[in-house]
């Protein structure tokens, strides 16, 4: 019998081995000389604040993941992907203080007569301002919302090479998903295996596209590159990709550099992302530069996986971040329990410790 393909969840399962933005800054980071206290959230709100609904046949039955969040119409918005046991789509929530959401179903569904996306579209970001400390208000360009798509080919959990693409819409609600933009077979040896998060950022007259991306080996290794266009049809990969590279050997991000989160503070350049290390465990990280082309990686975890029995015991990771009412906010996939019948979802942590 044929063994079917090592997804990336089984893999990390299984342990194998704008303009006029006030420049803020959290009550925590204020009166320090820490160069890297702006970048900490060091406080787990320690529960799920957005789970698999458990509804049957319900797009995210099983499980949620990948958040994205931003501001709109005067409430936060989630963005995340639900999981139904076939494949991705992209749902919605809405919340008033950051914790408590209500799901307002799918904006972005696969449609099975595409050949691209009949199993699986992942809505990964929309055009938002960079600064950190903002509530990441959204950007249109020539009237429309700029949606960062990719989708795997194939039935299951991130099973296939993704491709990425991008969505257009007026109203958040209607997206109209365009043909894709980039393909792994276009790229280098480092991402020959599938590309992953798409990351859309915009500076000045240039849209950045920060993308993860596996090698086509049985037991890959997955890092950061990006991709520039001034028009978002014509993209140009970076020569330097990746540019966010693995560590060495017993590092936190020795097998994986993923997910990426790009914001600026203050004349710098911060890429949130996650680390898988050598023992399976994957934690959120940092790293820092001076333009959207060089970051060097700051000696530390920003979002360490829990004890055993709490909700990240395996894993915390996939970062967004967003500033409210004096606090930074940093959401991220929290996995925890024993493979397959581990518990995936959202949770958060925050610069502030919770009352």
């Amino acid at each position: 019998m044929q063994m079917p393909p090592i997804s990336r969840r089984h893999l990390l399962s299984s342990g194998m081995a704008l303009a006029g933005t006030t420049l803020l800054t959290p009550a925590s980071a204020r009166g320090t000389a820490d160069p890297n206290a702006w970048l900490r959230t060091p406080y787990k709100y320690n529960k799920l604040v957005l789970a698999g609904s458990k509804v049957a046949g319900s797009f995210d039955e099983k499980a949620v993941d990948c958040p994205f969040v931003f501001f709109h119409d005067g409430r936060f918005h989630l963005t995340y992907v639900g999981f139904d046991g076939t494949g991705y789509q992209t749902g919605i929530a809405v919340s008033d203080d950051l914790v408590n959401w209500e799901r307002q179903g799918i904006i972005l569904a696969r449609d099975p007569n595409d050949p691209v996306t009949r199993y699986n579209v992942a809505a990964a970001s929309i055009l938002r301002e960079s600064e950190l400390y903002s509530p990441g208000r959204l950007i249109k360009v020539n009237g429309r919302y700029v949606c960062a798509w990719h989708a795997y080919p194939n039935a299951g959990y991130e099973q296939g090479a993704a491709v990425i693409g991008l969505a257009y819409s007026t109203d958040l609600k209607t997206w109209h998903r365009e043909l894709p933009i980039l393909r792994p077979e276009d790229g280098a040896d480092w991402e020959r295996g599938g590309l992953y998060k798409p990351y859309l950022v915009k500076h000045g007259d240039t849209f950045y596209m920060f993308y993860n991306a596996k090698t086509a080996d049985k037991r890959w290794h997955e890092q950061t590159g990006v991709a520039t266009s001034r028009d978002l049809k014509t993209w140009t990969r970076h020569p330097g990709n990746p540019i966010l590279r693995n560590g060495p050997p017993g590092s936190p991000d020795a097998r994986f550099a993923s997910d990426p989160f790009v914001v600026t503070h203050r004349g710098k350049w911060a890429m949130f992302y996650f680390g898988l290390a050598d023992n399976g465990k994957a934690r959120d990280l940092v790293a820092v530069g001076n333009d959207p082309l060089n970051f060097s990686k700051v000696d530390e975890v920003l979002i360490d996986v829990g004890p055993r029995g709490s909700i990240d015991d395996d894993y915390a990771h996939k970062p967004a971040l967003v500033y409210h009412k004096g606090d930074l906010y940093h959401f991220y996939c929290a996995v925890g329990g024993p493979y397959p019948n581990e518990v995936r979802g959202i949770s958060v942590t925050r610069s502030r410790p919770w009352t």
